[in-house]
């Protein structure tokens, strides 16, 4: 752009558009849009004039990323923000929160590419409801080109994703990096399944993003869908997690599109069709379905079977939904070919694989000096916790190590599984002379198997780390009551 910048041209001496806005604001009124319209031309009447609406692309967004520098270039008299307090998102670090403004009448000076333009923000509503809202963008250049340039730039740096991932919820789509950043926590090498399993989940997965061409080339839809099942707390979720990560550290990334309700504004047939709207716009895509038997319900099944297999075409996109009751799940979505195609149970885990959860926990702990942790205790701990899901392991060693931390000048002595109270074994031969604190179905058959692990092996119980393992232990096995583990 050349010669005199577009806020060095104004036609009048006075901001024509702040007076216009201020004096409308207070009077009855029909359409701000036209108002403001009106006043920015007769201000501006060699420049081109875009309206542009901030919920379709954000201009000061994309400047505060770096793309553009921004500034305002209005008296303060002429301007009309909100100041607002906006709290911390945790106080977990001491942030005390933060002071904001919201801007609702404003003018700038955007520079871009080496191109000025004059942008005006206005909020626009037309009475006194909260919704819609409408807050809309004025652009100025001399140049309609250079403002197509910008805003085709601006409109699609918003729509990819920055680092986040795109969840739906209350009947809308938002990206979250909060979701984003945990996922990228999650590997593979923290799921503990059975091996063939987890290569399965993972061929099944990458090979589909893979294979375009294999599905083109044999003329079938390019669409699969995966249901993890089983009981809950047994690595659904965390496997959900790692393959997220997987696909995201892919040279070309698939992102995820993440569902945690149907539950909207205008009911759930609406929300099924934002949700597949946008996975066919998103595709190739993993859509993620978690607690998919809560989030379909009957009244809702036809619509969502006829969105996930009807007319529309769904290429590139692999949904996953997981459940822990696999019975609920109507037969059209479960047995049905076509919608998901591929089952994988996660049952409660082998005496193997809570072994090798157990050894996870031990290079977890591996740099803490002051608990011994020796390899013995891996296997032992597994074999005493026969019909434990994975989240129950972790909740045994979390309130393990909690205990021990609390009371460590105090945890000496090892605790009675009978009556949880220390005292030596009476000398009768009978194990303890106490009642029994809160027994339950199958107790002394646990006793006694822990019992002989002791006898077989004297060094166990020096192990403050293994006294009080058995102790949550034997507290989380009031929770299974009668249930017994299957492996």
């Amino acid at each position: 752009m050349t010669g005199s910048t577009p806020a060095n041209r104004p036609h009048q001496s006075h901001n024509e558009t702040a007076t216009r806005y201020f004096e409308h604001s207070s009077a009855p009124r029909t359409n701000t849009d036209t108002i403001i319209v009106e006043a920015i031309r007769a201000e501006y009447p060699d420049l081109h004039l875009t309206v542009v609406p901030r919920f379709s692309l954000n201009l000061f967004s994309y400047a505060a990323a770096g793309h553009a520098s921004i500034a305002p270039i209005d008296k303060e008299k002429d301007r009309l923000t909100w100041r607002t307090f906006i709290p911390p998102a945790t106080r977990l670090y001491g942030q005390r929160g933060a002071l904001a403004d919201i801007v609702k009448l404003g003018k700038y000076l955007f520079d871009w590419q080496g191109k000025e333009f004059v942008v005006y923000i206005v909020d626009g509503r037309d009475g006194n409801s909260p919704y819609p809202q409408i807050v809309n963008q004025y652009v100025l250049s001399s140049s309609i080109e250079a403002t197509n340039s910008l805003l085709f730039e601006a409109g699609a740096w918003g729509a990819e994703l920055h680092d986040e991932i795109y969840v739906f919820d209350g009947g809308f789509w938002s990206k979250n990096r909060e979701l984003w950043e945990s996922v990228q926590n999650a590997h593979w090498s923290d799921v503990i399944l059975d091996a063939k399993m987890k290569i399965a989940i993972k061929t099944d997965v990458l090979n589909f993003f893979d294979s375009r061409d294999t599905y083109e080339h044999l003329r079938v839809p390019w669409k699969r869908g995966i249901i993890f099942y089983g009981p809950p707390g047994n690595g659904k979720t965390i496997s959900i997690k790692a393959m997220m990560h997987s696909l995201y550290d892919r040279e070309q990334p698939v992102p995820t599109l993440y569902v945690k309700t149907l539950a909207s504004f205008a009911g759930p047939e609406y929300s099924i069709n934002q949700i597949f709207m946008m996975a066919r716009r998103m595709a190739p895509c993993y859509l993620v379905f978690e607690d998919l038997d809560s989030i379909v319900s009957d009244n809702v099944r036809s619509y969502f079977l006829n969105a996930v297999d009807g007319i529309q075409k769904n290429d590139g996109i692999l949904m996953v939904g997981s459940t822990n009751h696999l019975d609920r799940l109507d037969p059209g979505i479960a047995k049905r070919p076509s919608r998901f195609d591929r089952k994988y149970l996660f049952p409660n885990p082998n005496e193997k694989e809570r072994t090798a959860y157990m050894q996870y926990w031990q290079t977890k702990l591996s740099d803490n000096d002051d608990l011994d942790f020796p390899d013995k205790l891996c296997p032992a701990i597994a074999k005493i916790t026969n019909g434990f899901s994975f989240a129950f392991l972790q909740e045994a060693m979390v309130a393990a190590l909690l205990s021990i931390a609390r009371d460590k000048d105090v945890f000496i002595e090892s605790v009675c599984l009978e009556c949880l109270e220390a005292h030596k074994r009476p000398g009768n031969g009978r194990s303890c002379e106490n009642e029994s604190t809160r027994p339950f179905k199958g107790l002394y058959d646990w006793i006694w198997t822990v019992r002989q692990m002791d006898e077989e092996d004297g060094d166990l119980d020096n192990y403050l780390l293994w006294r009080a393992v058995k102790k949550q232990v034997r507290i989380l096995r009031e929770e299974l009551g009668d249930e017994k583990g299957k492996r």
